[in-house]
């Protein structure tokens, strides 16, 4: 028998767990907690793994599933930790999310999370179920999912009234404010959700508060239906889990579903949307922002296109990253996410399309297989989250930090790089970076030249 070499494994995957990403957008909702129905190791992690990309404290309770609870149900333990949890908190929104454990014992958290809410009589609190299995998705999923199960909890029919709906995705603190800035330059009242721009990069205050101020507020969200329109920043989240097409088929609130506002045509797209809605044109201040964008750009392309990327992240960060490189000659030659979502793929090939060599997109991706791609296809930049760091110690690609998680740098809930100026920001940072590289190249074949003499 021929020795033959099977590889049906996932290693150093591109991305973290669904019930990871089921938590961010909870902690960007007004007085909102959330509790992990599983084992007590699962939300330490998911704690730990969030505070160190956000530089915060993370509370996530826990229900603790033991042995006895997996064999004979975990119904106490959730009704417990509940208790637990609002007694302590007193949180004005509660989100219970599942992991792999809880949907593998078919744990019941609708009819739980029923009976909890009548045996104590919180009528008025909401509870948040989102079936969040680490085998069920990527964390983009896991996001997606969460916002639009807090949506279909809340919305109810209400009056028509003027607050646009904009829904965005994983993007850092830093990149909401700039985008609630982009929206109240263009007078343009709205919701967004969620918001933790303040929650997840909050300012140093004394006493400390176990709920930071901020968030998006519940009725706000009870109102998105009445909005005239909503945005969402979402071109490759699959139909089933998109909260903006949620709020068109069940309350008829028309969907423009956008990119992330990154580079000269997506932001343009973006303000061009808002003055579509309010008849208003950009303004000055941001006129001369996309006229330094612009200068930027001339400015760094004589470096840039000599760029070979690889991109990787979530689905939304990685459409973004790709459509700006684009645009400045940083040509991508992989592109690739943990996703499952079908809509990736398809999107993202039209934005390649005028790209002079073929890219090789990955779902559902692995550091291996990216390695791999990247060595044949000759990338000599990185461009997604602190994982890529495989990619610099193993390839010798230097990276470029974007998105989530950055473990391994501080500051990544500010870093910016939406809008004319974030944009512009992220390219100093891409092209130092090519920079570093030709140079440190040159160094070392001058020290092998003249010091060694093997040159």
């Amino acid at each position: 028998m021929k020795n033959q070499s099977y590889r049906n494994v996932n290693e150093n995957p591109c991305n973290m767990c669904m019930p990871m990403g089921g938590i961010l957008p909870f902690k960007g909702i007004e007085r909102s907690m959330v509790i992990i129905h599983g084992s007590q190791g699962c939300s330490t992690y998911m704690r730990r793994h969030i505070a160190e990309h956000f530089n915060e404290p993370i509370d996530v309770a826990s229900s603790s599933l033991n042995e006895k609870g997996t064999i004979y149900g975990g119904e106490k333990n959730l009704k417990q930790g509940l208790d637990n949890l609002i007694k302590l908190y007193n949180p004005g929104m509660i989100g219970i999310l599942t992991t792999c454990l809880a949907e593998t014992i078919g744990e019941d958290i609708d009819r739980i999370a029923a009976e909890y809410k009548a045996e104590r009589g919180l009528d008025r609190l909401p509870l948040i179920t989102v079936p969040t299995p680490g085998y069920g998705g990527a964390h983009s999923e896991g996001y997606w999912l969460a916002v639009k199960r807090i949506i279909a909890s809340v919305a109810e029919k209400t009056r028509l009234h003027s607050r646009v709906n904009v829904i965005v995705p994983n993007i850092s603190p830093a990149d909401i404010r700039e985008i609630k800035r982009i929206l109240q330059l263009m007078k343009v009242d709205y919701t967004l959700c969620p918001d933790f721009s303040d929650t997840l990069d909050r300012p140093f205050v004394k006493p400390y508060v176990k709920i930071p101020e901020g968030g998006t507020r519940i009725e706000d969200i009870a109102a998105m239906p009445g909005a005239p329109v909503t945005i969402q920043m979402g071109v490759t989240v699959d139909e089933g889990m998109s909260p903006g097409k949620y709020l068109e088929e069940e309350f008829g609130v028309p969907l423009v579903n956008v990119p992330i506002p990154m580079g000269v045509r997506a932001t343009d797209a973006f303000l061009d949307t808002l003055r579509h809605l309010t008849g208003r044109e950009r303004p000055d201040i941001l006129e001369a922002e996309r006229g330094r964008l612009l200068d930027c750009m001339i400015d760094s392309h004589k470096y840039n296109f000599q760029g070979r990327s690889v991109i990787f992240g979530d689905p939304e960060i990685v459409y973004a990253v790709a459509s700006t490189c684009m645009e400045n000659g940083i040509y991508p030659v992989v592109a690739a996410t943990g996703s499952k979502g079908a809509k990736f793929s398809e999107a993202i090939k039209k934005i390649l399309a005028g790209c002079p060599d073929e890219t090789d997109i990955l779902n559902e991706a692995d550091f291996t297989g990216i390695r791999e791609k990247s060595r044949q296809r000759g990338a000599n930049i990185a461009i997604g989250h602190s994982d890529g760091k495989f990619l610099t110690e193993r390839e010798g690609i230097p990276l470029v930090r974007i998105g989530f998680p950055i473990h391994d740098r501080v500051g990544g809930q500010r870093l910016l790089s939406v809008g004319y100026t974030g944009t512009g920001m992220f390219l100093d940072r891409v092209t130092n970076t090519l920079l570093e590289r030709k140079h440190s190249n040159y160094r070392a074949a001058m020290y092998e030249k003249y010091y060694t003499g093997t040159a």
